[in-house]
């Protein structure tokens, strides 16, 4: 019999499904089957991949209100960041079925040399064959559908390893796609423990590895993937730069949301705040006032903005990275306590010390610390101090610096007058230095999920 699991919600403990996770026997039927899979899945016309991706998208439309708030029964999200999960799910496999219809390739001059007169190349991209992924528990849905949608556009098979913490949304997506028409073996949803999820990492069936996690998982997983394809979406810390020509009331209401949201349990939520000296004050005392007016407590609550942290050992992770920061010096402007069970108080923070933790680890809380600075160009310096590098926000009036901060910047994306928590599904998303490789967005995913392949025809047989 397999083992099952108990999925529960974190903010009371209460059980909201119970899940069989998948032994190595049943892991090598999902991979042969994957193998299989992937033949079928190569001949299927690309009207019909696209198809089947808007019926799932018009699917998750439909049974919105009951899929976010099973999401936010089992990852403890509050009901109106789950609803806004939701929809972006249902756009991420809108959007990948556009793409599917735009797969297109290229025609190659030949004649740029001499001998290559008479011939004409064309470049198009096939399926890369069995994508092996794994996705984590902070977004189950979305971030499930940016592996599923993105597989079946380019013409892949998949074996998707859910959170095993939130494995039900992940779960949805699976019969959603079996039931829109995806072919047999196409598409599986196997939750399973680390150990047999491991092989996924090792297994040479697969020529593909997607990993969305932390970042010394992820390079792990790299190291020991073999001749795999690998993409990694990896940890961030995430920076902010507040310049002093910047709408500071803006700014304020945007971190808050940014840095709060889903108590701050995403690789982009806003962690380290550079403010300039001459609006510092001001700054702290508008993002203080809006964080003691958010409300915590239990996510189907309508009215929750910030509910638990996943586990209770997380929120006691926190909890000692807060007391070793204020211990070297650090003070608490707002919170910096537990609440009860996995409910951390949203906590700001200043004079964070450069090597504590909260300033140079990920945090993945509902905390953000605010530094002084005195110029844009140490501003920048700051934020490329950290060995992350997913997305950076600033907020600034002034083109120039603006220019200045793209092209310095160290990260994957640079989004201006908003925090770097902002995702719309479309875009090339990604990081660089330790949090990660290659992009996702679904038009980006199947440029890595598919094989340039070359056809030269020489027109002259004489």
């Amino acid at each position: 019999m397999s083992e099952e699991i108990e999925v529960r919600n974190p903010y009371d403990g209460s059980v909201v499904g119970r899940v069989p996770l998948a032994g190595s026997a049943a892991f090598d039927r999902a991979a042969d089957a994957a193998v299989a899979g992937a033949a079928r899945m190569a001949k299927l016309p690309v009207h019909e991949r696209a198809a089947i991706l808007m019926r799932v998208s018009a699917a998750i439309a439909a049974d919105r209100d009951a899929i976010a708030r099973t999401l936010a029964a089992e990852a403890g999200k509050p009901l109106k960041d789950a609803l806004v999960e939701t929809d972006r799910a249902t756009m991420t496999f809108q959007v990948a079925a556009e793409e599917a219809r735009r797969l297109s390739g290229d025609v190659i001059p030949m004649d740029l040399a001499p001998h290559g007169e008479g011939r004409i190349g064309l470049v198009r991209r096939f399926p890369i064959g069995p994508i092996a992924a794994i996705s984590p528990f902070n977004f189950p849905l979305n971030l499930s559908a940016h592996k599923l949608g993105p597989a079946m556009a380019a013409g892949n098979s998949i074996v998707l390893k859910p959170a095993t913490k939130t494995p039900l949304s992940a779960l949805t997506l699976g019969r959603l796609l079996n039931d829109a028409g995806a072919p047999e073996g196409a598409v599986q949803v196997l939750p399973m423990s680390r150990d047999v999820g491991d092989r996924l990492v090792t297994d040479d069936r697969f020529r593909l590895l997607t990993f969305t996690g932390s970042s010394p998982v992820g390079w792990a997983m790299k190291a020991r993937a073999g001749r795999k394809k690998v993409i990694l979406e990896l940890g961030g810390n995430a920076g902010v730069i507040v310049n002093d020509d910047a709408d500071v009331a803006f700014a304020a209401k945007r971190v808050a949301a940014g840095g709060f949201g889903y108590a701050g349990q995403s690789c982009i939520s806003v962690q380290r705040v550079y403010v300039h000296d001459r609006v510092f004050d001001a700054f702290a005392a508008a993002l203080t006032d809006l964080v003691e007016k958010l409300t915590t407590g239990d996510p189907l609550d309508p009215v929750t903005d910030v509910g638990p942290m996943i586990d209770e050992s997380e929120a006691e992770r926190i909890d000692a990275w807060v007391k070793e920061a204020v211990a070297a010096g650090a003070r608490v402007l707002t919170g910096g306590r537990r609440l009860g069970g996995a409910v951390y108080a949203p906590t700001v923070m200043t004079d964070v010390p450069f090597d504590a933790k909260l300033c140079a680890e990920e945090v993945f809380a509902p905390l953000v610390g605010l530094y002084r600075i005195s110029s844009l160009d140490e501003a920048i310096a700051e934020v490329n101090r950290s060995r992350f590098g997913l997305q950076a926000g600033l907020f600034t009036r002034d083109l120039p610096g603006t220019l200045l901060a793209y092209d310095a910047l160290e990260v994957g994306g640079v989004i201006v007058n908003d925090v770097p928590t902002w995702r719309i599904d479309h875009m090339p998303y990604g990081g660089v230095k330790e949090s990660g490789l290659g992009r996702e967005g679904p038009r980006y995913t199947i440029d890595e999920m598919t094989e340039p392949k070359l056809l030269v025809i020489n027109r002259t047989t004489s």
